[in-house]
Formats: C-alpha cells, sequence, structure tokens
C-alpha cells in the first residue's frame, strides 16, 4: 500500500487497476461486481483520484453531485479537493423534506434515485460523480435530476467505465472522465 500519490494519469490508472477486486457472480449470478473498496483504503490513491477528477473539470462546475453509495467516497473526495459544495443523490426514502425522484432500470433490476428539492439551483454547473459506468442508467437518472432543478450537467466522472455497455453513447454528448476503462 503506497503513501505516495501517483502523479500522472497512466500510474493513477495502473494503481487502481491493481487495487480493484472483481467479485464473481454479486449482487446476483452472471454479474462480476467491481469491488473499489481496496482502492478507496488508500488515501494518497483516493486524494490522486480526486484531483485528477475535479483537474478534469477545472472551472467547470459549482457541485459536486455523488451517487448513492460508493459514490460518495469518490465525490466527497472530489468536492473536498475542489473547493465545492457536495449534494447526494440517495435511494429512494433516504432524504427528509421534499425531493425530486426519478425511477430507472439498472442492468440487474430497477431503482429511484432522489435529491431534496432545495440543494441545487438554477444555472449552477454540476458534476455528477460515481465509482463504475456500465450501462448508464444511475447517471442518466441523475442527469435528469440535475435538470430539472434548473442546473447544468457539467460532465461526468467515473472511476472505471465498463466498455461495451453502451453507458458513455447514453450520456453523449456530455464529458465522461473515466480515470480507467476496464479495456485498458
Amino acid at each position: 500500500m503506497s503513501t505516495e500519490a501517483p502523479t500522472d494519469r497512466r500510474r493513477l490508472a495502473d494503481l487502481i487497476r491493481d487495487g480493484i477486486r472483481t467479485v464473481p457472480d454479486f449482487p446476483r449470478p452472471g454479474i462480476a461486481f467491481l469491488d473499489l473498496c481496496p482502492v478507496f483504503s488508500q488515501p494518497a490513491l483516493l486524494g490522486a483520484l480526486a484531483g485528477a477528477m475535479s483537474d478534469a473539470f477545472a472551472g467547470a462546475f459549482d457541485r459536486v453531485l455523488a451517487i448513492e453509495a460508493r459514490g460518495f467516497v469518490v465525490g466527497t473526495a472530489v468536492a473536498c479537493h475542489a473547493g465545492r459544495p457536495l449534494v447526494l443523490a440517495r435511494k429512494s426514502g433516504k432524504l427528509p423534506g421534499p425531493v425530486e425522484s426519478v425511477r430507472y432500470d439498472l442492468e440487474y433490476g430497477s431503482a429511484e434515485l432522489q435529491v431534496q428539492r432545495d440543494v441545487l439551483r438554477p444555472g449552477e454547473r454540476v458534476i455528477i460523480v460515481d465509482d463504475v459506468l456500465a450501462t448508464g442508467g444511475t447517471m442518466a437518472a441523475a442527469d435528469e435530476l440535475v435538470r430539472r432543478s434548473g442546473a447544468e450537467v457539467a460532465g461526468y466522472a467515473v472511476v472505471v467505465t465498463i466498455p461495451g455497455l453502451g453507458g458513455e453513447d447514453r450520456l453523449s454528448p456530455s464529458k465522461v472522465f473515466s480515470v480507467l476503462p476496464t479495456g485498458n
């Protein structure tokens, strides 16, 4: 476990690739779950990851919207690194007060995503942060929540993109920053 932050994107991608643990048949048979907990357990690596994501959108965002649950880890680090407010997109029933909701399909089911109505303002530029981009369903739902508030989506930042599942195409033409496509 390194205590030094990697300084270039290729080295960062290598360290993340080495830290990911693949769990077969989770959460159901046929799904290969990418566990980023070993990556998150390394403060220097998490800090470098947050810096890369923040730098990819430097000067182009006002808020960070982090998607439950693993996106909270990355999104919090990005918000801290950038000195920007953090907004949480949570599963149904987890946020107090009036919320805006969107139902969407996952590669292994369906879900509902919510944000509090008063946390995003018209005209604000928001980056949406999560751990893994697969089909893009969760990111597209978060996008809809941002746009309903009158804010603008500045782009998407993820740790890993799984190629061949259409996530980047679904989010096009918005910018998608991924530190590591799994095909690399």
